[in-house]
């Protein structure tokens, strides 16, 4: 899952999300989805967003593992740390 920051970044800079929308060439109801965590974006789009914040893609978008991949990973004995 992820989280992001897309709306209080909209909100300190004063944009709507039919304005990020029209930005980033989506519909407002994919902004929407953003923020409420229920869409993955495309690369593209990540990197889209992010320039028009003048920011990295990492600083918007934040990865939080589920209780699902937490348990695959330590059930697979995979370490690359």
């Amino acid at each position: 899952m992820f989280k992001t920051d897309i709306h209080m970044l909209r909100w300190e800079s004063g944009m709507k999300q039919e304005e990020l929308a029209q930005k980033v060439g989506v519909r407002r109801e994919t902004i929407s989805a953003l923020e409420k965590g229920r869409y993955n974006p495309s690369l593209k789009l990540a990197m889209d967003i992010a320039k028009v914040f003048g920011k990295n893609v990492e600083e918007i978008f934040h990865f939080i593992p589920d209780e699902d991949s937490k348990s695959k990973e330590k059930s697979s004995g995979d370490d690359f740390s």
